[in-house]
């Protein structure tokens, strides 16, 4: 008796401490772990994201040479809706692991930060499953017809016998991959859902481009594929004379015998569904058309917006930059308040574009580049974290330039092999207005899309998921708020520049206007394009390009303006607070630090920032 009296006394005593340690472990009703509990939880946390990292990159060969790896460089992705299943369950079954098996708790604040992220990117192509068909995945923007080559050509370098060799692999594939589009294309056009009229002949005018040459016909020109590889080839001090003269024989004939028929077949059978195409170029023309639409726009946004809101939001802001347009007009002596007429006068006086030439051309160049290398030179006095990659001027290919945007930045290798390229489509130079150009390598180049993508690419202690793609809101919103970011601080000294400043945020805020008129409120396209030319400053081929730009890319458009809106309330939000505090220099390293993250979770680590800095500098 004596023994389980003890033994009664000691369990007894063990029990009131379990619950003394537990009741300490609380705090305000919360448990506080011990930093080796969050050490181990976050460890497994981020074994977690690594594995799905790594499993993605496997699945994408295309994602491997976007990021310079060259693990499958003579692979393409797969885009048989097989695929797509597969990716839908495999994205599935991780979230549900995430979720049943890391204790969201446990983990320290960044890992929380990566968990959410995680979270969030799953279920938004979770959501976004189901529109799977609800897009062309042939089109004058970034076709396949077009993005192919471009992957080839701009991003498959050739450093050794391998390198050739698998871009010759990757040619001999086309031919599947085309096969797999083609019968996806079958899918959407049993569901109704097809290009507009106008896309037609620019694709097809694109693919032709691809097969205007040698090896397709009898002619000195080469075709820019042979072109690009012969270059490459010939360029590579690591083959030997017997492997090149190989090399040139299997090209050709990859091309003759898998690129060329590719390319013809899709010919083909576009040829033939464009008689099945009509003028109706809004989405909501598709099956569940309104309720994509809506989908897809919050997947652009990451906001809880209705297309009601994005439109009247453009409303108001079209009319806000037209005061200050004015303002402006007012300043350079011209007489009236006329904008249509002021409009006109920029789109047609010579003195505003560069002669479209090959000497216009270089001219433009010229100033684009030594536009970004002025902002370089001023990066201490707006940033404390500055990317080490590269950025180099270059024009839209001629295989492209006729159907492609008028501007666009291209990642750089993750390796230093290739850096960051903004690429302005000079094929015709009066769709390149002078004006515009500071604005505009400020956007492409820095410090927008190069400062953003870069950092965040060359980003230590986070997950590598973090560090790649984003949402619209996100890094066109920031794009778009660093066209504003020089005037704050002394740049477009020229009036007519700073005018073209105010012309480019007019062009994002009439999208809001257009894009939700186009795919809501069924707009026609020449109700768009008109909207565009009474409206913004742009030249008339500037503005109908966009219009089918936006057609072909329902909701994309609408986030970089309310991206750049909300900067600009988080950091109107972060003055207030702060007061003499604030500091430009840490607002951007918490906007750029952490990767692309929906707006809800911007918002969130800004605010975290602001309160951090309240309590240091008020500690009582």
């Amino acid at each position: 008796m004596k023994i389980l009296k003890h033994s009664y006394k000691a369990l007894l005593y063990s029990c009131l401490v379990i619950l003394t340690s537990c009741a300490e472990e609380k705090k305000h009703g919360k448990i506080v772990y011990t930093e080796a509990e969050m050490i181990a939880e976050s460890s497994k946390a981020n074994e977690f994201f690594a594995h799905s990292w790594q499993g993605r990159l496997e699945r994408n060969p295309e994602l491997q040479t976007f990021l310079g790896i060259k693990t499958d460089y003579g692979k393409w992705l797969d885009r048989s809706d097989s695929f797509a299943i597969r990716e839908y369950q495999i994205i599935s079954a991780e979230l549900k692991e995430l979720k049943s098996k890391i204790d969201f708790d446990k983990l320290d604040a960044e890992t929380q930060l990566s968990f959410r992220c995680f979270e969030f990117e799953a279920q938004q192509e979770i959501n976004m499953f189901q529109w799977r068909f609800h897009n062309y995945p042939v089109n004058q923007m970034d076709g396949i017809q077009s993005s192919a080559p471009a992957l080839l050509i701009n991003m498959h370098n050739i450093d050794s016998l391998e390198d050739a060799e698998a871009y010759i692999s990757r040619l001999d594939g086309i031919l599947v991959m085309f096969d797999q589009v083609i019968e996806g294309l079958k899918i959407r056009d049993s569901l109704g859902i097809n290009p507009p009229a106008f896309v037609f002949p620019r694709v097809i005018e694109d693919c032709r481009n691809i097969l205007d040459g040698a090896p397709f016909n009898n002619t000195a020109k080469r075709s820019p594929l042979l072109s690009d590889f012969i270059n490459k080839v010939n360029a590579c001090s690591r083959i030997n004379a017997n492997d090149k003269a190989r090399l040139m024989q299997q090209v050709n004939q990859s091309l003759l015998k898998s690129v060329g028929p590719a390319y013809n077949n899709l010919i083909k059978f576009l040829s033939e569904l464009e008689k099945k195409s009509t003028d109706n170029d809004g989405c909501w023309k598709f099956p569940d058309g309104n309720k994509f639409y809506k989908a897809a726009l919050y997947h652009a946004i990451t906001l809880d917006m209705t297309p009601e809101q994005v439109y009247e939001l453009g409303v108001k802001e079209v009319d806000r930059i037209h005061k200050e347009m004015r303002q402006i007009m007012k300043k350079l002596g011209w007489k009236g308040d006329s904008l249509i007429e002021f409009f006109e006068y920029l789109r047609k006086d010579k003195r505003f574009y560069f002669e479209n030439n090959d000497s216009g051309r270089k001219a433009y160049m010229k100033l684009a580049t030594a536009i970004i290398d002025t902002m370089r030179n001023s990066l201490d006095d707006l940033f404390l974290t500055k990317p080490k990659a590269n950025i180099v001027v270059k024009a839209v290919e001629p295989f492209r330039e006729k159907s492609a945007g008028g501007a666009f930045y291209e990642n750089p290798a993750i390796d230093g092999s290739r850096p960051g390229i903004y690429y302005i489509n000079l094929y015709d130079m009066a769709d390149q207005p002078i004006y515009q150009a500071e604005a505009l390598a400020y956007h492409e180049g820095i410090p927008g899309h190069h400062m953003q993508i870069a950092i965040a690419q060359e980003l230590q202690g986070i997950p590598e998921f973090r560090k790649y793609g984003g949402n619209v809101a996100y890094v066109e919103g920031w794009a778009l708020y660093t066209e504003l970011l020089p005037k704050e601080y002394g740049y477009y000294k020229d009036l007519y520049s700073d005018f073209g400043r105010l012309s480019n945020e007019l062009f994002r805020a009439a999208r809001l206007v257009v894009d939700v008129g186009i795919h809501y409120k069924r707009w026609s396209r020449e109700k768009a394009t008109e909207y565009f030319l009474r409206n913004t400053s742009n030249p008339e081929g500037d503005c109908r390009k966009e219009i089918d730009r936006y057609i072909v890319w329902p909701a994309q458009a609408t986030g970089y303006k309310v991206g750049m809106n909300y900067m600009l309330e988080l950091r109107e939000y972060s003055k207030a607070q702060l007061g003499e505090e604030f500091d430009i220099r840490e607002f951007h390293d918490v906007i750029l630090t952490s990767g692309p993250l929906p707006m809800i979770l911007l918002k969130e680590q800004v605010r975290n920032w602001v309160e951090k800095k309240k309590s240091r500098a008020n500690p009582n």
